[in-house]
């Protein structure tokens, strides 16, 4: 099996509507992904390698030095799966953008290592 980097993403225009929801229906949301986002990675348990973590602000390294940037970017997992499409099945219906304000889930195979 193949491992895949999930990277969970969102921005500012997806983010609003949630910005604008009442605090006590935000918060009763907020409950209500955190306990799906739990009954996903307990479904998941098997396939899941590293559980991830939410991702802060972003600086960028080049040639130039060092900048802030934005990305869209907000977390990330990494799952074991027998293909690339298992792998992005697996993130179907998830609460990130169902109930959260996420606007999806990227998928990628973690390559090997050339030379490695």
């Amino acid at each position: 099996m193949a491992s895949y980097l999930a990277i969970f993403t969102g921005s500012p225009e997806s983010r609003a509507p949630w910005d604008a929801l009442p605090e006590a229906t935000r918060k009763a949301r907020e409950q209500e992904g955190i306990a799906a986002w739990k009954t996903w990675m307990e479904t998941h348990h098997g396939a899941v390698e590293d559980h991830g973590a939410p991702l802060g602000k972003t600086l960028r390294v080049d040639k130039q030095g060092v900048q802030p940037i934005r990305n869209a970017m907000a977390a990330f997992v990494v799952v074991q799966a027998p293909s690339h499409e298992a792998a992005a099945r697996m993130f179907e219906g998830h609460p990130h953008f169902t109930i959260f304000p996420g606007d999806g889930v990227e998928v990628m195979e973690c390559l090997p290592m050339p030379g490695g």
